[in-house]
């Protein structure tokens, strides 16, 4: 299997070579779309980095072989090279979020209205053991019909979107985009349902600008680069939180906190219906079942660490299936889109205090591509 990279950063290096080429151990990369020509031979092994071919576009990489494609790029430049890889008719692997504006995702769901790729979107939770389990238990009503989520996102690494390159709101769009994105799609995944509603609000530079101690001093976890932006010229969130109505009637709170430390974390979601109460968590790797009418509480737990909880692999064990021809795509260009539509409108929410309504990819869809 031969394939073609287009941004070859620290998470597809690791998708690649960690993921991918565990499930398919003869997997080459034989060609590449990246300005850093080292960096992208220190991340292959020495054979492949000395045979890799840089191009300059999809025209090269079909001219060098490949069998497939993989976007890594920053996000803003996503939709781009997807857009530019639909007309190649190969399969593709593509970095969420697969969109960062209205006119980009417009772009895209147009591009593969007619498109033969079939693509895997990097929507690694929805593919987690412990989210699929999840999903089966509710398919199983246990809880009865869900009506009512409650689903949190205390991220103890926050920092890196305010010290690193993430911090460039012009790259992210705003970390409804980049972090809500998955948990939009896992929500949507487990209720089989989109989000057709939403009401947003945010919090910015109230830490990671002008924090500071108790004692005045500044709080060393805390940055104050010139690079974070305003909320006049666009920054990323502190934290954010947004009011969901899922197409099926179930409502929905959402939370992210980006300066949670150590044993904060907490990413997960409680599904409530009449007849139980579903609570899992990701950091815990455990789901609790409560039963409303019965005495009795089940808990499941997941035995081992995983990178992203197990769905890294699933999803490089099913990215190379796709490419084989030996399966579908079990995280869809439609869902990825679905999902950004949703993070678009939490976005323009917080932004206009107003409930905002989110384009439903389902009429625009081809009909043979199903639900992801």
């Amino acid at each position: 299997m031969k394939i073609g990279v287009i941004g070859m950063g620290k998470r597809l290096s690791h998708m690649v070579n960690n993921c991918m080429r565990e499930a398919d151990p003869e997997l080459k990369v034989v060609a590449a779309i990246d300005p850093d020509e080292e960096a992208v031979k220190k991340a292959l092994p020495e054979e492949e980095a000395a045979a890799v071919k840089f191009v300059e576009n999809c025209e090269g990489l079909i001219a060098a072989g490949v069998d497939a494609i993989a976007i890594g790029t920053r996000c803003n430049l996503h939709a781009q090279y997807a857009v530019e890889a639909s007309r190649t008719g190969l399969p593709l692997f593509l970095e969420k979020p697969v969109a960062t504006t209205m006119e980009d995702a417009l772009m895209l769901e147009k591009a593969f209205q007619d498109s033969r790729s079939e693509v895997v979107v990097s929507f690694p939770l929805r593919t987690s053991p412990l989210c699929v389990r999840v999903k089966e238990l509710l398919e199983e009503g246990v809880i009865g019909i869900p009506q009512h989520v409650l689903a949190v996102n205390y991220v103890p690494y926050g920092d890196v979107y305010f010290n690193s390159w993430y911090r460039d709101y012009g790259v992210t769009g705003g970390l409804f985009l980049q972090k809500a994105t998955h948990d939009f799609d896992y929500l949507a995944y487990c209720l089989r349902s989109p989000i057709v509603r939403v009401a947003a609000m945010k919090s910015c530079g109230r830490v990671y600008r002008d924090s500071s101690l108790a004692d005045g001093e500044p709080d060393p976890d805390c940055y104050y680069y010139d690079q974070v932006g305003t909320e006049k010229t666009g920054m990323n969130e502190d934290s954010s939180s947004a009011l969901i109505e899922f197409a099926n009637g179930t409502q929905a709170l959402y939370t992210q906190v980006f300066y949670s430390r150590r044993g904060a974390a907490a990413r997960g979601a409680t599904f409530s219906g009449h007849r139980g109460t579903l609570r899992f968590d990701w950091y815990e790797n455990m789901a609790k079942i409560v039963h409303h009418q019965r005495p009795f509480e089940d808990t499941i737990k997941v035995d081992c660490e995983l990178n992203h909880h197990g769905g890294d692999g699933v999803l490089a064990e099913n990215f190379v299936k796709v490419v084989r021809g030996e399966a579908s795509s079990i995280s869809s260009i439609w869902a990825g889109l679905q999902s950004v539509y949703a993070c678009l409108a939490a976005k323009q929410s917080a932004e206009t205090r107003t409930f905002c309504e989110v384009r439903n990819i389902d009429q625009f869809k081809p009909a043979e591509a199903g639900m992801a």
